[in-house]
């Protein structure tokens, strides 16, 4: 189950054919059993397998082979009948090396989040998550349980949301912040939009505003992208939906708390009503992404979150979640300026495949 540097990784169940290559980031990890692993013979093969694979003639082979009525399979000899194109080496090399680099760009620019995270924590004396104190939890009981004072139900009845912990990192947070405020201050934020439900009107590739999901926040380059109808939503696409570079993107509905940064070739597109778009001010956007992406802030996040079955949070539970202001303001803008610095080397990442998938699709699949 342990994935090694150069393999390709290929989604087979439930959501089919996505793809991704195992770089720095990855090397060594443990994965689940829905992922088939593929090992390039040649070196210079994994990067032109990679592109085939995502581009719309391969992966377009690839799901008629899946089976199942609820959720969908494939099977590792299914993939092992999948043609492809053997075309010379030299241009297998030329779409490896632009992957190779696409993905080198990509552990640099998770270095970066790293260190950025890093510089916040050391900040703020963060200890590691599971070293929070637990201790209004009853040890004498089997079961958790804890206390909550009739003042601080804020109308919540929900556990959930009185979890202890969240008391803890709050309580650390205003030891080692030279203050704590809140995604809604105005210094912090200059607008939070969640648009409403509406029935989508699709239309073929070109002919609309690109338009995404949720599931799909943490790719690059989401595979199953839409296009959505402009003359059917375009005060919705203008007003609500669409994304720019450098608006934080947080999940809202289902799996709540995947947060990203918009890149800046995703700006102008547009994405699902199940994503709230945090507006930064412009010299805050960098902190308050590696803020919102740590796990001390999911904490935050999900404890807000509420529904028995699916679970949503709204604009107003998003305005409360903290948000610690360092002591030291030159750390804070150094930690602003990494994480913005790693933002643009995902565009330059996206660049280098994007290059690829058009040298394959000129070269091979065209030719």
């Amino acid at each position: 189950m342990r994935v090694h540097k150069g393999q390709i990784l290929l989604t087979c169940s439930g959501t089919i054919g996505k793809v991704s290559l195992v770089s720095d980031t990855l090397d060594n990890k443990i994965f689940s059993h829905d992922l088939i692993r593929v090992d390039a013979k040649e070196a210079e093969d994994i990067g032109f397998i990679y592109a085939y694979l995502r581009s719309n003639i391969g992966n377009t082979i690839l799901q008629t082979n899946r089976y199942g009525s609820v959720i969908q399979h494939i099977e590792p000899a299914h993939l092992a009948e999948v043609p492809i194109p053997n075309p010379p080496g030299t241009i297998k090399a030329q779409i490896n090396e632009l992957v190779m680099r696409s993905f080198s760009l990509r552990d640099e620019s998770n270095n970066l989040i790293d260190q950025a995270t890093a510089l916040l924590v050391d900040a703020l004396k963060l200890p590691p998550i599971s070293d929070f104190s637990v201790s209004r939890f009853n040890a004498n009981s089997d079961v958790n349980n804890y206390n909550v004072k009739l003042s601080e139900l804020s109308g919540r009845i929900d556990g959930s949301y009185h979890v202890p912990i969240v008391a803890a990192i709050k309580e650390h947070l205003n030891k080692h912040a030279a203050e704590v405020t809140t995604v809604g201050d105005d210094r912090i934020s200059k607008d939070i939009i969640l648009p409403g439900r509406f029935k989508r009107v699709y239309v073929a590739e070109g002919q609309g505003q690109v338009f995404f999901s949720g599931k799909d926040i943490m790719e690059l380059d989401p595979v199953d992208k839409k296009y959505l109808s402009f003359s059917q939503h375009s005060k919705r696409i203008k007003d609500q939906l669409t994304i720019h570079q450098n608006m934080i993107l947080v999940t809202c509905s289902g799996s709540v708390g995947k947060v990203a940064l918009v890149p800046k070739h995703w700006d102008n597109w547009t994405m699902t009503h199940d994503i709230i778009r945090l507006v930064p001010q412009a010299d805050e956007s960098g902190y308050l992404f590696t803020w919102l992406q740590s796990p001390y802030a999911y904490r935050l996040i999900e404890a807000m979150a509420y529904g028995s079955v699916v679970p949503h949070i709204e604009i107003s539970h998003i305005r409360q979640i903290p948000v610690p202001i360092l002591r030291d303001t030159d750390v804070q803008s150094e930690i602003n300026r990494i994480a913005l610095e790693a933002n643009k080397l995902r565009y330059q990442a996206y660049q280098f495949e994007q290059d690829a998938m058009q040298l394959l699709n000129d070269k091979v699949i065209s030719a």
